[in-house]
């Protein structure tokens, strides 16, 4: 087996196991109090114009991608939640005037759309339902949920371990260790059942219902509130090419593209049910395209899997929750 792609395996794998978003009901790793901050490039929000400016109170729900997993400065409780002053809702309150009883962040790392109705457990203690914060005096909700339903993270872990397997096999055989349609992809081969069904696909189609649901709900407690559901920014490159320096050959170029689809897919469930459920969808994946985990340290918002120290892995940095919150300005200021 080729050491650098044994040693790009266990960078993927490795933090996958941590990765706020993958837990159901654990929670997030504990932020490195040692480790130093990554220097990143700051994303400028702009500030809304006064005459569209939304009055508050202002709740965010969601899961790390919201909470800003290890992103400095870590704050509120419980501490699992890994919630930061510095993620895309204090971002969009700050540009907001919004602070105090006007603002309540909820967001909890590892989050499902099961934990907006029912309190979650993390390593820090258990986070109240989020849909607690609101009232029918909330004027502005912002919820980024839904990765976790569709189990993404445990894809991503699962996606190095086959492309070890296939890498083991090939040197055992002298040949590919798959073959047909998905020879170069084996974890696409990995979850594609025998009559052809594409099993990640299935699970992040099963999310749109649930969100749908979850917008009902906000609209039930908060029924004046604009309801914001914002997407996913983007974790890979749309030439899989791109990521050799960042992973080299530690996953199928193959499935590097099936997991930019399938991503892309989630974004688009994600869409459909807000639109559905009369809320506006907030697209982060587009203002992200050449931000992605593989670019480089000054212009990447996603954390490639050997992070900048004491960032999170697989998860925006300080440049990301920025520019998430751009994204979230300008959806929440539009006429």
């Amino acid at each position: 087996m080729d050491l650098r792609r044994a040693a790009a395996v266990c960078a993927l794998a490795g933090p996958l196991a941590l990765a706020g978003c993958a837990g159901g009901g654990s929670g997030a790793p504990a932020p490195a109090a040692t480790a130093p901050a990554a220097v990143t490039t700051p994303v400028t929000t702009p500030a809304p114009t006064p005459s569209a400016r939304p009055a508050g109170p202002y709740a965010a729900l969601g899961d790390s991608y919201t909470s800003g997993l290890q992103v400095p400065p870590q704050q509120g409780t419980p501490k699992g939640c890994a919630r930061s002053g510095a993620n895309y809702p204090s971002l969009v309150a700050a540009r907001l005037g919004l602070a105090g009883p006007d603002f309540r962040d909820v967001s909890c790392s590892g989050a499902r759309t099961a934990d907006l109705a029912a309190a979650q457990q993390t390593s820090g203690g258990a986070n109240p339902p989020q849909l607690d914060a609101l009232t029918a005096d909330t004027r502005l909700v912002t919820l980024g949920i839904g990765g976790n339903d569709a189990g993404l993270m445990d894809v991503l872990g699962r996606c190095a371990l086959e492309s070890a397997k296939h890498a083991v096999a090939s040197a055992l055989t002298g040949s590919p260790a798959a073959s047909g349609a998905t020879a170069g992809a084996p974890c696409q081969e990995y979850y594609t059942a025998a009559d052809g069904t594409d099993q990640v696909g299935r699970r992040i189609e099963a999310t749109g219902p649930k969100v749908t649901e979850a917008v009902a709900a906000i609209r039930q407690r908060a029924p004046r509130a604009t309801v914001l559901v914002v997407g996913y920014p983007a974790l890979l490159p749309a030439d899989p090419a791109a990521c050799t320096a960042t992973l080299g050959s530690g996953v199928a170029p193959g499935d590097l593209a099936f997991l930019g689809r399938e991503q892309q897919r989630l974004n688009a469930v994600l869409r459909q049910a807000a639109e559905g459920a009369g809320a506006r969808f907030v697209d982060t994946y587009a203002p992200s395209a050449g931000h992605d985990m593989c670019a480089g340290e000054a212009e990447r918002w996603v954390e490639p899997p050997m992070p900048a120290p004491g960032l999170a892995a697989l998860h925006p940095n300080t440049a990301g929750e920025a520019g998430m919150a751009a994204a979230v300005l300008a959806a929440a200021t539009a006429s």
